[in-house]
């Protein structure tokens, strides 16, 4: 299902206890008042389980010509979504408008990796969406800008859920499970070849973020099959997935989730989603479970 409120409205009606949420929406591509009144309304066919999941845009706005949203713009967004949800009246582009549909505050995601949005979630989010890698140094480094958020704002570490997305390839034969996780390390490469800052230990992939956003096809964004999947390292890939044996993924989940971190997300990779999403609930999460 390629729709992202069709396939919430679904999930919603198959189901009793999950929480949903978009992973994520941005400012441009849709009217504020449409995102919120879509959110509303999923919230009210899940009976409160819906969340909002918003980020600077990347592929979706790149894709259509247009630049992803600056520190400043994001921080004005979600106030304003916090006022439609609240019922308030809230300007946009010079318009008084109000939520006839508000019902709640729905509970605000944001998409984070660079340090000033890392911040952000921390001032003024319900929860960060983490994304950048599965590596523990950079998780640390990126955790460490969302504490300077909630000390700046005053608020605890419990006024704020953080989650890790991840992704994995479970293959015994290493170069299929590489080959799997190469179209998500590429993506992750050509974001960090505008950051002004990255964790000392990653300056050595500088030449890597380089020529993957040079290369990148947004059209072929996450494709198994990309051409520019093989831009980056062998050593880069596997900083930032996890893949290979079972017993290995399993290893670096447990580095991963020893961290401060209250979720972590999978990425469900193409070419077999419904097999790895079964592989998740009948082996990986159980593995964990144990001690």
């Amino acid at each position: 299902m390629k729709d992202v409120y069709a396939a919430m409205n679904v999930s919603a009606m198959a189901t009793e206890k999950i929480h949903i949420g978009s992973a994520v929406t941005n400012l441009q591509t849709r009217h504020p008042t449409v995102t919120a009144n879509a959110t509303t309304s999923l919230d009210d066919l899940s009976k409160d389980r819906a969340m909002l999941g918003i980020g600077a845009g990347w592929v979706a706005l790149h894709s259509i010509g247009k630049m992803p949203d600056r520190l400043g713009t994001m921080r004005q967004g979600i106030n304003e979504f916090r006022q439609l949800f609240s019922g308030e009246e809230v300007e946009l582009y010079g318009t008084k408008v109000r939520l006839a549909t508000a019902r709640r505050q729905v509970p605000i995601y944001l998409a984070v990796s660079q340090p000033g949005m890392l911040r952000l979630s921390g001032e003024i989010c319900d929860g960060a969406i983490v994304m950048g890698g599965a590596d523990p140094e950079f998780c640390n480094w990126q955790l460490e800008y969302i504490y300077e958020g909630l000390e700046k704002a005053g608020r605890q570490r419990s006024d704020l859920i953080i989650d890790i997305v991840v992704t994995m390839s479970i293959n015994d034969e290493e170069e299929k499970a590489l080959n799997d996780v190469r179209a998500w390390a590429t993506s992750q490469a050509a974001t960090f070849a505008v950051w002004k800052k990255v964790p000392p230990a990653w300056e050595r992939f500088r030449g890597e973020f380089t020529r993957a956003e040079k290369a990148y096809h947004y059209e072929e964004h996450l494709s198994l099959r990309a051409e520019h999947k093989q831009i980056v390292s062998q050593e880069f890939v596997e900083s930032v997935t996890i893949s290979g044996n079972f017993e290995k993924c399993i290893a670096k989940l447990r580095e991963v989730a020893k961290l401060d971190f209250d979720r972590i997300t999978f990425a469900l990779l193409s070419g077999g989603r419904f097999r790895r999403l079964e592989e998740l609930g009948t082996k990986v999460i159980p593995a964990l479970r144990e001690k």
